[in-house]
């Protein structure tokens, strides 16, 4: 790897790193990893990183707790924003995160950002005493207690302490930086109306009576509903993510040969239909993976009309089955070549943090050069 600082851009959607921390090797390793990743990150001039929750299955993800694992990147890290992708809360409790997550942010000196979500393994319900069934309900009472702890407001629960229950310790704005992550139109209505940000997937379950829309065609509509039940003067905060694993000519061959029996193992989930007679170009093309030189992988996101329209693109390697060395050059290519390219904002070493995920350098707002927040945004539903 070398020094290098990538420049610093002011337009377009800033650029993010996620991981699920899914190499073969044993959980000290994957942290190891994920750390230097994260570090990497941040000197390419990432602004964010974003980390997942997985229960009881190292093949899914290999982390159980994003909030203890961000506190330990908080420490080694100084600049970037750190977030959870997702915090399945139904399985939580709301006031243990919101607990957890004031100490965090407040040792992270504000750079948190709380994704946070109601799916997650149907499996692992059980062992939280819930069920899957129940989790949209479970998700919302969570929800409300976080949200009114984090605003500093008292919880109350019955009149067992009639003043109500006040977060210690405050984290001032926390509140402001949570995001809700959604395939529906529904989902990102209610996180629209509540001001929160809206987390868009990498890929999803195409509609049965449509198997061939892209992913822009099953997305743009999310995001105009999102939109339409934002608040007024609530800027916009829209996180696409997407796989790219972006290679030297000489490793693409390798990459390739060990890419294909994986994605094919999870291709029908990811995309819901059967994809056992597509070659490994459309298989790629059909579960969303950009694999390949950095002229391959402009060369196919510049077609994605999501990208015009949110304010933070996260980029994994998932479900390539990259090893550190790959996804670590994948980061440097992605910051130097690829998000130059593409219009995205990389930021120096010296960049300001901002007040959240979607704050801009120059005051600009989800997407586009020289266009800010809601307007921003829609104008790119004509690219």
């Amino acid at each position: 790897m070398t020094e290098t600082i990538a420049p610093t851009l002011t337009s377009g959607p800033r650029l993010g790193f996620f991981t699920r921390l899914l190499e073969d090797a044993p959980a000290h390793d994957r942290y190891r990893f994920a750390l230097e990743q994260i570090e990497t990150a941040e000197r390419f001039g990432f602004a964010t990183a974003w980390v997942a929750q997985h229960h009881f299955s190292a093949a899914e993800g290999g982390l159980p707790s994003p909030l203890v694992f961000l506190s330990h990147a908080a420490a080694r890290t100084s600049r970037i924003r750190l977030g959870t992708a997702i915090i399945t809360l139904p399985m939580e409790n709301g006031v243990r995160v919101a607990e957890d997550a004031a100490v965090l942010d407040v040792l992270a000196e504000g750079r948190l950002e709380i994704g946070l979500g109601s799916g997650g393994n149907p499996r692992s319900f059980p062992a939280f005493g819930r069920t899957f069934d129940e989790r949209r309900e479970v998700f919302a009472d969570n929800l409300a207690a976080l949200r009114t702890l984090l605003a500093g407001e008292a919880l109350t629960v019955g009149d067992v302490q009639p003043e109500g229950y006040r977060l210690y310790p405050q984290a001032p704005g926390l509140g402001d930086r949570l995001w809700q992550a959604t395939f529906s139109a529904a989902g990102a209505g209610a996180a629209g109306a509540a001001g929160d940000g809206l987390m868009l997937s990498r890929t999803q379950p195409r509609p049965a009576e449509n198997t061939g829309a892209s992913l822009d065609e099953v997305q743009l509509p999310v995001i105009d509903t999102y939109l339409s039940a934002l608040p007024a003067g609530v800027e916009p905060r829209i996180l696409a993510s997407r796989t790219a694993v972006v290679a030297d000519a000489e490793d693409l061959p390798r990459l390739r040969e060990l890419t294909e029996p994986a994605l094919r193992a999870e291709a029908d989930r990811l995309v819901g239909y059967d994809t056992s007679g597509l070659s490994l170009d459309e298989l790629l093309a059909a579960t969303d993976t950009y694999l390949g030189t950095p002229e391959q992988v402009v060369d196919r996101l510049a077609a994605d009309r999501v990208l015009s329209r949110v304010s933070d693109v996260s980029f994994q390697v998932h479900s390539v089955p990259a090893t550190n060395e790959h996804t670590l050059r994948s980061i440097e290519l992605l910051a130097t070549e690829v998000a130059p390219a593409l219009g995205l904002q990389v930021e120096g070493t010296a960049g300001a943090a901002g007040s959240g995920a979607g704050a801009r350098p120059d005051g600009a707002g989800a997407a586009g050069a020289g266009a800010s927040g809601r307007d921003a945004v829609a104008a790119g539903s004509a690219r």
